[in-house]
């Protein structure tokens, strides 16, 4: 069993007040703050420096859109769909993704602290050298995400989707994948060092090695 531990959740106010994504036009700086913005499709947006927080995304669909260097704090996307978007060179603290689409989501160069990706299809998502210190990815797909040179410290993997995740230059020290399925991975044996897996994946990896196991 993945080994678990504690991460800040999204505070947000009990009550919070309709807005709507363009309301930030009207500000000096492009910012919202405790609001909820439900049931809308934001479309061709490109905006640097995007602050964000205590806002609630549902059911919203990202359509072409970059927000490099955004700012997220307690955050939640709740059946978003983020499709392509780009978080680039993101801040991103106490962030929820639930039962979200993230395919091709761009997280390069990302920070993120105390975020939960739960139920969500990351597919191809790109977290190439990003930091990733207490996050949790739960009951994901994953498949052909990019962790290129990340750095991580206190991530969990519980039952997601790994394969062909590329794990390149990253260390896996510490990292539970023991729940997880995979039929490939792009990894190298030193950076398997420490990396916690089942039995039925350690006879996998033992064939890198070029070893026989018989039971």
């Amino acid at each position: 069993m993945a080994k678990s531990f504690k991460i800040e959740s999204p505070k947000l106010p009990l009550t919070l007040a309709k807005a709507n994504f363009q309301d930030i036009f009207y500000e000096e700086d492009p910012f919202l703050s405790e609001c909820v913005i439900e049931n809308t499709v934001i479309d061709n947006e490109y905006i640097e420096r995007l602050i964000l927080s205590k806002v609630h995304f549902k059911n919203v669909r990202f359509i072409d859109v970059t927000f490099r260097k955004i700012d997220l704090t307690d955050v939640i996307f709740e059946n978003c769909d983020l499709s392509n978007a780009s978080f680039c060179e993101g801040l991103i603290h106490r962030v929820t993704f639930e039962n979200c689409k993230l395919l091709g989501l761009n997280l390069a160069e990302a920070n993120l602290g105390n975020v939960s990706f739960n139920h969500c299809n990351a597919n191809l998502c790109d977290f190439s050298d990003t930091r990733l210190k207490q996050v949790v990815f739960y009951h994901s797909s994953l498949q052909s995400a990019n962790y290129f040179e990340c750095n991580f410290n206190k991530v969990l993997f519980n039952h997601c989707d790994l394969n062909d995740v590329d794990f390149s230059q990253t260390s896996l020290k510490g990292i539970d994948i023991s729940t997880c399925r995979f039929e490939r991975l792009n990894v190298t044996l030193e950076s398997l060092k420490g990396c916690e897996v089942s039995t039925e994946q350690a006879v996998g990896f033992a064939s890198l090695l070029g070893l026989i196991v018989r039971e």
